[in-house]
């Protein structure tokens, strides 16, 4: 990884294997960087599987091909291709992704559709068929590797690999999850976030663990942002090969289901945030909270709205209190707010209240908050009882440097 590591980083947590999933990592050389950069799972037969995928509507081919296979429910395969996206690239870059299921569903036994294939990288150009048939043909006969090793090879200007972790218990059996993300920069994702796979050895039904798969995305990675960008590639998988044992689990009154469910949405929570702390250029993580809107859903996009401004993210990599600009960015947000019952506060401290400044505000507190790493913004709408939180970052030259040669 080229970029010097996000100085909010995190690191990388010891997490066990899973079940019926064996990871190999290969050089495709897609790109000159002399690393890894094919990265290819192979699952247990029965595996479950579930998907949220973009909503961009330039999306690749290996998007439209997993929004279609996932419906079928099983899985026996993942291949990640980093340095090129294959977005845009038509025909050929479909049969690129074809012939790569179909040389893989050779190998192992199954139909063509049970493979998943995601690139990412850059737009516009073919994945070359003859450098993804070397590298799936390496990554076949490859040694087994851990999760950092997968989660440095799905990266590309990803400054340290991200994974995630949790345990529950179903039906008296311990069910563990781990999981790896990529995406730093071209993150608003209106489902996901870039590409992040979710593995445990949970028994669960393939249309329950889709349910709770776009339950838990809609309260995390639709919650994040970088740069308000939404990939034509953005794709999050869950596998489930269910060799924990448990008593499959297929509906919300199943014993364990409450506490999967919470698993699943803490692991997501946990990959989005580390997305957002690896935003290009990042040094801030900011968090922001509104409440008092007319819906939960309301309160999101006025969360977004912020954590979407410019004005507000450059704001803060200023360590500038200037939270006139949160008034102008929960107006344009197009959702009900009524100038006059507006509050906004900084690290728990209120600088507005009611639609205007507080005689007694005190700007200390808040510089020293917004000197700190963690921020936190705070808008009151004053209208109702919806509630939500988004997480993004700041926005500083760094983002300019690493987007004005990404081709370089």
């Amino acid at each position: 990884m080229a970029h010097p590591v996000s100085p909010l980083a995190r690191p990388f947590p010891a997490m066990p294997p899973i079940g019926g999933v064996t990871l190999r990592v290969a050089r495709a050389g897609y790109k000159d960087w002399g690393r890894c950069d094919l990265t290819y799972v192979e699952l247990a037969e029965g595996t479950a599987v579930a998907g949220v995928f973009t909503r961009n509507v330039c999306c690749s081919s290996e998007v439209e091909l997993g929004r279609a296979n996932v419906t079928q429910g099983r899985a026996r395969a993942l291949v990640v291709n980093a340095g090129n996206s294959n977005a845009f690239t038509g025909y050929r870059g479909r049969e690129a992704v074809e012939q790569i299921m179909g040389q893989v569903a050779a190998h192992i036994g199954c139909g063509p559709e049970q493979v998943f294939v995601s690139s990412t990288g850059v737009i516009g150009e073919p994945l070359p068929k003859d450098k993804a048939r070397a590298g799936i043909e390496a990554a076949l006969v490859a040694q087994p590797c851990g999760w950092e090793d997968a989660a440095n090879t799905i990266g590309t200007t990803d400054t340290f690999a991200k994974g995630a972790m949790a345990t529950a218990v179903v039906g008296g059996k311990t069910v563990t999850l781990t999981a790896i993300i990529k995406g730093s920069g071209m993150i608003a994702p209106d489902m996901a976030t870039m590409l992040g796979y979710i593995f445990t050895d949970c028994a669960i039904a393939p249309g329950f663990l889709q349910q709770l798969l776009s339950e838990a995305n809609a309260r995390t990675f639709s919650c994040i942002t970088v740069d308000s960008d939404t990939s034509t590639s953005d794709t999050v998988l869950a596998f489930a090969t269910g060799a924990a044992g448990n008593q499959q689990l297929n509906c919300e009154g199943c014993p364990g289901a409450d506490a999967f469910a919470a698993a699943l949405e803490d692991v997501c929570r946990q990959l989005a945030h580390l997305v957002v702390r690896d935003g290009e250029g990042a040094q801030k993580f900011i968090a922001v909270t509104v409440s008092g809107a007319v819906s939960d859903e309301s309160a999101r996009k006025v969360g977004l709205a912020i954590a979407n401004s410019p004005l507000v993210k450059t704001a803060i990599a200023g360590e500038d209190a200037n939270w006139g600009r949160v008034v102008m960015a929960v107006g344009k947000a197009g959702e009900p707010a009524d100038r006059d019952r507006l509050s906004i506060g900084f690290g728990g401290t209120w600088a507005a209240k009611d639609g205007q400044p507080l005689a007694d505000y005190d700007e200390a507190p808040v510089a020293a908050h917004l000197r700190g790493q963690d921020i936190s913004i705070e808008v009151d709408l004053g209208l109702g009882e919806g509630r939500a939180t988004v997480w993004t970052c700041d926005l500083t030259h760094g983002y300019i440097s690493i987007n004005a040669d990404y081709r370089s």
